[in-house]
């Protein structure tokens, strides 16, 4: 499979946080089929482990995120409409026109639009558009009233997720769909898992995604307190400012190095690491500054501490129905991996630690 083809399948998987089945169900099915055993948490994540034949080689992590950003619904009006609450952070502006599905707790799927006042209705009345609550952004689902509504098995709690098509850029080069973030880490474990067949490791490598990263990094907490890794590596999606004036982030520039976020501060041995083998492998990095974090935020608190860094890319206008991302990003990044995880040993992990 074509790699567009392979991003279009896996972006348009509809799974929001708490909810990620779906993407759990796909991630196992692509896992099993490659050979590999899913073991899972307590709170639906799903790894697979990659048994070092060194004696007491050290333990790595590599995790992915299954959820994307949604909404989950709080209120059936009297008129059939719902309201909701986010899961994850939307800016209010993105959020009205557009298509989303509505899964009731049967699994069924409900075509969902957001809506505003249309312009028509705000002339001569003194009504000026401003910026909306999320609390108070309309989705319809056409229903004529509650009853209705509810005929079709809708109740509160029912997740709501951006519906979209994932198609190419005219020139090639890069991609525009919903969730990148985060299924750019996905199917960079995927690609890793199937690199990685019949290749002997210094490190044991402990390899999946985690649930809930968008309400607050939650699945990493658990997951690396069950697996105890010695190294940890988010593979993450971040916003690109470049469109904004702004450098930090720049769309086809390369892997982020991801100094600081304010969760998460990267240790000087883990940078001199990064550094020393995107240098040796000619990888492009750039270095990134980020305002919100990833699951190495909750990761580098686990258990007695374990070094952390994320392993990323930036897209434009992510968690929006529409972002715009670089294929030569995901591939600077898939080959990144691929050189960290092969290179790493005890020796090494050593003098992340020892330099922290």
């Amino acid at each position: 499979m074509k790699l567009f083809e392979k991003i279009k399948e896996i972006t348009e998987i509809q799974a929001t946080s708490g909810h990620e089945g779906k993407m759990r169900d796909y991630l196992a099915k692509k896992m099993i089929n490659l050979g590999y055993e899913p073991f899972y948490d307590g709170l639906g994540g799903i790894f697979t482990t990659i048994e070092s034949k060194v004696v007491d080689a050290p333990r790595v992590m590599i995790a992915s995120h299954m959820d994307e950003v949604g909404f989950l619904l709080s209120e059936i009006k009297a008129d059939g409409t719902f309201r909701a609450v986010n899961l994850g952070g939307w800016n209010p502006l993105v959020v009205s026109a557009q298509r989303f599905s509505l899964f009731t707790s049967e699994g069924n799927e409900i075509p969902v639009i957001t809506g505003g006042v249309p312009p028509h209705l705000t002339r001569g009345n003194g009504i000026q558009p401003n910026l909306p609550n999320i609390s108070d952004i309309v989705f319809d689902a056409g229903f004529a009233d509650k009853a209705e509504a509810e005929s079709f098995g809708i109740r509160q709690g029912d997740v709501i997720v951006p519906k979209t098509e994932t198609i190419l850029t005219a020139n090639g080069k890069n991609i525009i769909s919903k969730a990148w973030d985060n299924r750019y880490g996905c199917l960079e474990i995927l690609e890793l898992l199937e690199y990685l067949k019949g290749k002997e490791l210094a490190v044991t490598l402990i390899i999946g995604a985690n649930v809930q990263e968008e309400v607050g990094l939650r699945g990493a907490r658990v997951s690396t307190t069950k697996f105890y890794p010695d190294l940890f590596f988010a593979v993450d999606c971040s916003p690109a400012a470049d469109t904004f004036g702004d450098d930090n982030g720049k769309l086809g520039a390369g892997v982020t190095l991801r100094v600081f976020d304010p969760g998460h501060i990267m240790l000087p041995g883990m940078k001199d690491f990064l550094i020393e083998t995107a240098t040796e492998a000619n990888i492009k990095t750039q270095y990134y500054i980020a305002k919100g974090g990833t699951d190495a935020g909750a990761a580098h608190l686990a258990n007695e501490g374990v070094p952390s860094t994320t392993i990323g890319v930036c897209a434009r206008y992510i968690h929006s129905h529409q972002t715009l991302f670089s294929l030569d990003d995901f591939h600077q990044a898939q080959k990144y991996l691929r050189v960290i995880v092969t290179s790493l040993n005890s020796e090494k992990i050593g003098g992340i630690n020892l330099n922290a």
